[in-house]
């Protein structure tokens, strides 16, 4: 079962074009999603416009070598080790989904598009499935911070949940269709319509902010370089100007360690 390729079966009941052309479908509505997405929230003008006031703010001049740095260091920490999250459990649920995803993505393409693929790929197919299916259901149902922190229902489902939802699904069906042998009955068609959902479902979803969080991550470490500080006071206060940027007259002349009482028990949100 490890080692079989599961979509062989579909190809020889409706030709292997027609997983082929779906795929190619579900590639064309993530662009088109995303594109829409980016139309609608003005994401790519936001970025340029908090670009360029990065740059003309900065206290001074960030090199070449330092931008190159600076961009290794959010593909190594903020990308591939999503370095954002505090929350450990959080972080490590998130990775488990993410390279989940990107397995069972990569994975599926292959096997799709060669019947006759190597073993590996049959693995990694069903790894990444089960990555996404132990990473979700443990975000579903213990992380979620309306879950953990505010005491909602788990079973509480709002149109942001769509993308978490319909990933589990397409996984989880996945997973069970090519357990009961594949073929293309109705665990095949559940699978389908499950995908469809979650790549089709990208304007309405958090899937288009996977794209934007690098470049959000690379501004963000840009501005702390170049002395900008998205316009927020530093960890130093020997600097006037610095001291001036506290919004509170009574925190510009305070030391450093003052408030930090709110550190004595560790949060329980994202």
């Amino acid at each position: 079962m490890f080692t079989v390729n599961p979509f062989a079966g579909v190809a020889a009941a409706l030709t292997p074009s027609f997983m082929q052309w779906y795929v190619v479908v579900m590639v064309v509505l993530v662009v088109l999603g995303t594109l829409a997405d980016v139309v609608h929230k003005g994401s790519a003008r936001y970025f340029f416009e908090t670009w360029r006031r990065t740059r003309e703010r900065g206290a001074r001049p960030v090199s070449g070598g330092e931008l190159v740095g600076i961009a290794l260091q959010t593909a190594l920490v903020d990308v591939l080790a999503s370095g954002e999250f505090c929350n450990p459990k959080r972080r490590v649920a998130h990775l488990l989904g993410m390279y989940g995803f990107i397995f069972f993505v990569v994975a599926t393409a292959v096997l799709v598009f060669d019947l006759q693929a190597a073993p590996f790929w049959v693995g990694l197919w069903w790894i990444g499935a089960l990555l996404i299916c132990i990473g979700g259901y443990w975000f579903w149902f213990f992380i979620r911070v309306d879950v953990a922190a505010e005491g909602q229902s788990p079973w509480r489902v709002m149109r942001a949940d769509l993308f978490i939802l319909s990933l589990l699904a397409s996984a989880t069906l996945a997973l069970i269709w090519a357990a009961a042998g594949g073929g293309t009955g109705v665990l095949f068609w559940l699978f389908l319509l499950a995908t469809t959902v979650l790549f089709a479902g990208v304007p309405w979803s958090k899937f288009a902010h996977m794209f934007f969080k690098p470049a959000a991550a690379f501004e963000k470490r840009l501005a702390k370089a170049n002395g900008n500080a998205e316009n927020l006071p530093t960890l130093s206060r020997d600097d006037p100007q610095q001291r001036l940027r506290h919004s509170m007259e009574l925190l510009r002349d305070a030391p450093m360690d003052m408030g930090l009482g709110i550190k004595r028990e560790a949060p329980r949100h994202y």
